[in-house]
């Protein structure tokens, strides 16, 4: 039985054949065994769906279509019953997730030369936090998606527990583990109790110590930041003429959001905008607005503020470059400012971590390593605040991108030998 490990990711995803006692990743573009979680509905050629970066690259080139992106956090969200508009036909968003999935099968099928039936799919700790009932649906809207793409054996492990299986790899002595998977839509931790001795354990139940999750990840930093550097130069926070009443903000929080910056470009939007843009004191930011919507230039938008947040982790100040607005238009991003924007997300984190080690009936200089996972891991005060709450630990750090695939993969080889 072929048998994969699937990170299905809310930015990037990856999957991994299970091969002897090892786990391969197989290409999904390319070379690349790292695929943006993108999928893009080409309106010109007529059928043609494009995958990754591929598909981001086609859009911003101006190709007139659909973009849809941070698939994964529609599962948890009302969004997950809707449909959406792809050109004239109404497509379910669950069949937009399963199009990118039966992508990511395909290509591991092609790469193992066989027909892949068995998964082990990853899911953050929490899809939905305080709602149970709507956790398990999320979870079971995706089984159902796993198997109409296939796959006949499907089942699920925490993201930071396949980390951790990841990084047990590389221990040389017995460990207590906190992981700390911080990815694009979630952050997840778990408690671990790892070692050389462990690892052919066939029931790993007693070595999980406790798991908490939050709906905290890149996404919101982007938001945060767009929203505290980029969106008041669109006019948030700018005054109407008539009774100095603010610009409406809806709709800078809704552009702000990668799921739901698509549902901005409506004609309704661009004429209230219209009307506002003529009561403005600050016409010249509203017109950008507009232009926005007229144009969808949203995620263009969106793609300039993720690549500030990214430069931001490693300098003090950053110019994200809106010339598709304006000639020579540019916003100034601050790591201070940054820091700033998302401290009220990253004191959760701090807390979740504490709570976690916690539950784990530890006090927090019982942990020997803090592992970071997962591309928002790099946000240096993300990491900061997360080391605050076991800060006696070693920091340690794989693959931010691939630890997850490679651990479900490592995880499949066990459970379907």
């Amino acid at each position: 039985m072929a048998a994969c490990g699937l990170d299905f990711g809310t930015s990037n995803s990856a999957i991994g054949i299970a091969a002897g006692n090892g786990a391969v990743l197989a290409p999904v573009e390319g070379d690349a065994t790292l695929v943006p979680s993108a999928v893009f509905f080409d309106y010109e050629t007529r059928g043609r769906v494009l995958f990754g970066k591929q598909a981001i690259d086609t859009y911003i080139g101006q190709t007139e279509g659909r973009l849809m992106r941070a698939l994964k956090s529609i599962l948890a969200s009302p969004l997950i019953d809707e449909k959406t508009a792809l050109g004239t036909r109404m497509v379910a968003l669950t069949e937009v997730v399963e199009i990118f999935i039966r992508h990511l099968k395909a290509k591991a099928e092609t790469f193992a030369g066989a027909e892949i039936t068995a998964v082990v799919h990853g899911r953050p700790v929490r899809f939905v936090e305080d709602d149970d009932a709507a956790d398990a649906k999320a979870q079971s809207v995706l089984e159902a998606i796993a198997r109409t793409c296939g796959f006949r054996d499907v089942s699920f492990v925490y993201e930071p527990i396949a980390a951790a299986y990841h990084y047990e790899e590389t221990a040389s002595a017995e460990e207590i583990v906190l992981i700390a998977d911080i990815g694009g839509g979630t952050s997840d931790f778990s408690v671990v109790r790892i070692g050389p001795g462990r690892r052919a354990r066939p029931d790993r139940a007693d070595d999980i110590l406790a798991n908490a999750g939050a709906r905290i990840g890149g996404t919101d930093f982007d938001s945060l930041l767009s929203l505290d550097a980029v969106m008041p130069m669109l006019g948030m926070g700018t005054e109407l003429i008539a009774k100095n009443l603010p610009m409406p903000k809806a709709l800078y929080y809704e552009l702000s959001v990668w799921s739901t910056i698509n549902f901005t470009y409506t004609y309704r939007n661009a004429r209230e905008v219209a009307e506002l843009l003529a009561d403005s004191r600050a016409p010249d930011k509203v017109a950008r607005l507009l232009k926005t919507l007229k144009n969808r230039l949203g995620h263009r938008i969106a793609f300039a503020v993720e690549d500030a947040k990214i430069a931001l982790s490693d300098g003090g100040a950053v110019e994200i470059a809106l010339q598709f607005l304006e000639a020579g238009l540019a916003a100034t991003a601050t790591r201070a400012g940054f820091d700033t924007a998302i401290r009220a997300r990253t004191e959760r984190l701090t807390a979740l971590a504490a709570r976690c080690i916690a539950d784990a009936g530890l006090t927090r200089d019982q942990i020997s390593t803090i592992f970071f996972t997962g591309g928002s891991s790099r946000v240096p005060a993300v990491r900061e605040a997360i080391a605050a709450a076991a800060p006696s630990a070693r920091v340690a750090a794989g693959s931010d991108f691939l630890s997850v695939a490679l651990g479900l993969t490592q995880e499949a080889g066990r459970r379907y030998k």
